[in-house]
Parts: structure tokens; sequence; C-alpha cells
């Protein structure tokens, strides 16, 4: 493993150590306090914190199939996909910063909700549900929250190649 390969594991290490103590420690504590309570308005009425146990995928995707089914797609696809994921982070070819930075947090947020899933016997523990008006989200978890910034990171880059081409393409069409 030369310099380069060291340093890109080291980085995403340090990416997940970061997301698994926070969501884990969030879920957590979710468990123990909205277990009891059941939910908790958010100041402003902004929404709540309150507890579900997801079965499936994002908001819920694939809650319904049959347990067998779930556990095939969501443990152990997702778990052989995140391990490939990790492969290509650290021994692939070369990355610009907002992809591998992109990259390695969807890693270290499904990494975490993979955590629920084998610990919690296929359950990944939610509980932020915000609301802007008529506005308002499914319930998710910190991990989903890293995974959603890891994936606008991508989209922003593939945004600023795209402009950046086209500034380009510009140029090279004027006379």
């Amino acid at each position: 493993m030369n310099l380069s390969h060291k340093l890109r594991l080291a980085v995403m290490l340090l990416m997940l150590g970061c997301t698994v103590g926070c969501d884990q420690t969030t879920k957590h504590m979710a468990r123990r306090e909205l277990g009891e309570r059941g939910f908790i308005t958010l100041p402003g009425g902004f929404g709540e914190l309150r507890l579900a146990e997801n079965p499936g995928s994002f908001l819920s995707l694939g809650d319904s199939l049959p347990k067998l089914l779930r556990l095939a797609i969501f443990t152990i696809g997702t778990g052989i996909g995140l391990l490939c994921l990790l492969w290509y982070l650290v021994f692939g070819g070369w990355f610009n910063w907002l992809v591998f930075v992109g990259l390695g947090l969807v890693w270290a947020g499904g990494m975490s909700n993979m955590i629920d899933r084998i610990s919690r016997h296929g359950l990944v523990s939610d509980f932020i549900f915000i609301q802007v008006g008529p506005f308002h989200t499914g319930i998710f978890n910190i991990a989903d929250f890293v995974i959603l910034i890891g994936v606008t990171a991508i989209a922003c880059d593939l945004w600023l190649r795209r402009n950046k081409q086209a500034q380009k393409q510009a140029k090279e069409d004027q006379p």
C-alpha cells in the first residue's frame, strides 16, 4: 500500500469515525428519550424529534418487502456495495477532492446505517422530522443527512464541470 492509498484510507476512517460517532450517539439518545416521551416539538414548530424504526431504506422505501428479501437487499447487498465503494475509494483511480469527499460521505453514512441494520435485526433508527409551512421531510437520521451531503457534493462537482465545459466551448465558438 503506497502513501496515497494510506492517506485515502486514513481520510475514509476519519470520515467513518466522525459519522458513526455522531449518528450512533444521537440514535442512542433518541431511542432512550423519545421511546419514553413519544416526540419532542422543535422550537418554532419547525418539526419534531420522534422515533421510527425503519425496516426499509430511505423514506421507508421497501419496508413492505418480505423480511428475507429486505435482508438480502438492504443488509447483504448494501454491505457488499459499501465494501466495493471503500475499495474503489482507497485503491481506485484519481478523484478530485469534491468527488472523493462526496463518495466518502455516502460510504460513511451507509456504514453507520449498516451498523443499525446488523445490530438491530434489520431496522434503522430514524428520528428527525422537519417541517416549514406546508413543506416537510420524511423521518431521517444523521447518517441519512451525511449521505445527502455527499450526494450534493457529487452533484455540485458535476454541475461545476459542466459549467466549466460550457464556458470553454463558448470561448472556442467566439470569432
